[in-house]
């Protein structure tokens, strides 16, 4: 990793960690939970062989970056926010903005309120999802309220592992408990791996009743990690180094900063009222995963895109793949990631 420049910026009080690669056109990478820049080693020295000036960050809350004590922090706005301000900073815009999992929301939103600073977006994981921020069947682009829709997705006595995860009290109890086998846990089980071993049928219809019997819905008084089996083995693609390099920065500054962007989905909904009739302006593409259960939500979105993306340039689903594509499919996600990028004007 010798070809990565680390710096910390400070952009209007927030403090970014960015790792940097290579020159040419700007290329900005967004992480999602619970993860680093680290996520995009991959993408970070090919798109600096193939000319292209990459930078991934620590998003706010994580890493090396800025983590803030009040919740209104992590709202959409202000995680737009530091992605217009990081490419203005640099001085090289318009910029291509890429995000998976909760970095897919932010790169969407950036790339939809801004289209004068960015030429291009790709999410994975999650589709286009408008004021919903993330894609469920029956709310792909926000037409309910997430903290009424979830609590009638999850049942009684039951919440949504989103509701779960932004009330920080019983999800930190859980993955303080035993941090570095919650991040192992969560990260296999959700895997490509994971998925398959577990049962999961990409192919069956994706329903209320369907995420109700997944991990995803947790019971009162129980915790997520019950419904994820420990694996005997890490896969192939997540080495001992690779999930240390996670489990090391999550020691060291807990996992508040990433529940915080569950808590404020609903807050968010709200601050994106006005843009809700606004289309995607830029060049935008989804690449999703087969066995990733974002994606299995976001069908969806992924087939009403048109409506909202004036300029849409495609979909690609990774077989076999779970959640973390571009860590389990490093190769084909970088093949999806150039053509995407050559095609731009």
């Amino acid at each position: 990793m010798d070809v990565f420049r680390h710096d910390l910026i400070h952009i209007d009080g927030v403090r970014l960690h960015t790792v940097e690669a290579g020159e040419g056109p700007l290329v900005v990478l967004l992480h999602g939970f619970p993860e680093l820049w680290y996520s995009w080693r991959h993408q970070l020295r090919f798109l600096a062989e193939c000319g292209f000036h990459a930078v991934a960050i620590d998003q706010r809350g994580y890493g090396r970056s800025s983590k803030f004590w009040s919740p209104d922090a992590y709202r959409i706005g202000e995680l737009v926010g530091d992605v217009v301000g990081l490419v203005r900073h640099l001085g090289e815009g318009p910029a291509v903005v890429v995000g998976h999992d909760w970095g897919a929301p932010v790169a969407w939103t950036a790339a939809w309120l801004h289209p004068d600073t960015f030429r291009g977006v790709m999410g994975m994981s999650v589709p286009f999802s408008g004021r919903a921020l993330v894609a469920l069947p029956g709310n792909p682009f926000g037409e309910h309220r997430p903290e009424t829709f979830h609590a009638e997705l999850a049942g009684p006595g039951h919440d949504f592992y989103q509701t779960y995860f932004g009330a920080l009290g019983a999800v930190i109890d859980e993955a303080e408990a035993d941090l570095a086998g919650w991040i192992r846990d969560l990260m296999v089980g959700v895997s490509g791996e994971g998925m398959a071993a577990a049962g999961f049928d990409p192919k069956m219809p994706c329903t209320a009743e369907a995420i109700r019997q997944s991990a995803v819905v947790i019971e009162h008084g129980h915790q997520m990690r019950e419904r994820f089996p420990s694996p005997a083995k890490l896969p192939a693609w997540l080495g001992e180094e690779d999930l240390q390099t996670f489990v090391s920065e999550f020691e060291r500054t807990g996992l508040a900063g990433g529940f915080n962007y569950y808590r404020n989905i609903d807050a968010s909904w709200h601050d994106l009222e006005p843009h809700a009739g606004r289309k995607v302006e830029v060049p935008a593409y989804f690449l999703g995963a087969e066995y990733d259960v974002a994606t299995w939500w976001g069908q969806e979105a992924i087939a009403r895109v048109d409506e909202y993306c004036t300029d849409y340039r495609g979909t690609t689903i990774l077989e076999g793949s779970g959640h973390w594509l571009q860590q389990e499919r490093p190769a084909d996600t970088n093949a999806v990631l150039e053509a995407f990028l050559r095609g731009l004007p």
